[in-house]
């Protein structure tokens, strides 16, 4: 346990830990605001190596916030195709007209100023006023969960309000003064390297205050709650094939994958086929009459609790009328093959496009047009 009398000797063996072992990613080397925004909006929710690659290469499309700000959704979306969890980017858009229009296009240093833009909560916050202005707020990650977890043998749930709201007054209260950017720093790159999710306790600077190290129980630590039960879902999609084009369509502004393109389909409803669901699927969403000429494959895609099964045909039209009455999007296109990389898609319909640039049988699909 990290007791009064220590946490100056606690702080300090960590402190020297991180300048011995701190990696060199793109984001510290010079700390800007902008860049330390980027990258704490791209880390949630990815691993380091995928995020920095993507980091790099949104930093070579978008190198300040006004780049961001003019840039349209579309190619928003697009710089983060791959990422996931869409709204992230949506927000960062958001943010970034914020800061143009009321703080004169510099990033707020204020706490409560940066607080207050689109999609930054606490912990954001914190870590932006921490890493990148050097102001004296916590930014507790999962990773510091974890060493927390270990260092004071929370036995119960670590996500559970109350250790949450230990852990966050507990790390406010080892803040060095004036060291915030590299203390929660420090503690985060130790989650990340060594008090991992396998523990490698021989390596740890602060082994000595560990409470779950004394007890020999590192790998009961932190305490999960149950997991949500696997929803397993049956979808139909259809590639509507038509004189070399291929129709899509752009999903609403509000909803899952809001404001992505899409090839249309539904849920398989009981009683149906999955052949069923998508002839039934065109006409209610595009009163579109098609024909299924071919199944392509069963593409099988997760995404939180859900494991989806999506099954997709190959369509053509039974009386050639390409004009649309779109029910379920906001516009539609008809597009060759080769020009569908220019359109964000859901992680299962990039799937499915992937599927079709390596197989031979669709080599007259991705020349046709």
């Amino acid at each position: 346990m990290v007791h009064n009398k220590d946490k100056a000797r606690f702080t300090e063996a960590l402190l020297q830990w991180f300048a011995a072992n701190m990696r060199a990613l793109p984001w510290r080397k010079d700390y800007s605001p902008y860049r330390v925004w980027v990258s704490e909006i791209m880390l949630q929710q990815t691993q380091m190596e995928r995020g920095v690659t993507y980091f790099t290469r949104w930093m070579q499309r978008f190198p300040d916030v006004r780049s961001v700000a003019e840039a349209e959704e579309d190619a928003i979306l697009k710089a983060w195709e791959g990422l996931g969890y869409y709204s992230r980017a949506r927000n960062l858009h958001k943010a970034a007209k914020k800061i143009m229009t009321e703080f004169a296009g510099v990033f707020p240093a204020d706490y409560d100023a940066i607080r207050s833009l689109p999609g930054i909560g606490d912990y954001t916050a914190g870590a932006i006023a921490s890493i990148a202005f050097q102001q004296n707020y916590v930014a507790v990650d999962a990773n510091v969960e974890r060493v927390f977890s270990r260092l004071f043998d929370i036995d119960t749930p670590i996500k559970q309000k109350e250790n949450i709201a230990f852990v966050h007054r507990t790390a406010q209260e080892l803040l060095p003064d004036g060291k915030a950017r590299h203390f929660n720093q420090a503690l985060m790159e130790l989650g990340a390297l060594v008090c991992s999710k396998k523990a490698r306790c021989e390596q740890c600077p602060v082994q000595e205050w560990c409470e779950a190290y004394r007890l020999g129980i590192p790998h009961e630590r932190p305490v999960t709650a149950p997991r949500k039960a696997i929803v397993s879902l049956e979808v139909a999609t259809g590639l509507l094939e038509h004189e070399g084009h291929i129709f899509i369509q752009k999903r609403p502004e509000m909803g899952v994958w809001a404001g992505f393109w899409e090839f249309p389909g539904g849920s398989v409803e009981e009683g149906e086929t999955p052949e069923q669901a998508i002839c039934r699927e065109f006409m209610e969403e595009m009163e579109f009459d098609v024909t299924p000429r071919e199944k392509i494959a069963v593409v099988r895609h997760g995404y939180t609790t859900y494991r989806v099964n999506l099954h997709c045909y190959l369509l053509g039209l039974k009386n050639g009328n390409t004009a649309p009455v779109l029910h379920a999007a906001t516009e539609s296109r008809w597009v060759r093959f080769d020009e569908l990389d220019a359109f964000t898609f859901p992680a299962g319909h990039r799937k499915l496009i992937d599927l079709l640039r390596g197989g031979l049988q669709w080599q007259w699909l991705r020349e046709a047009g």
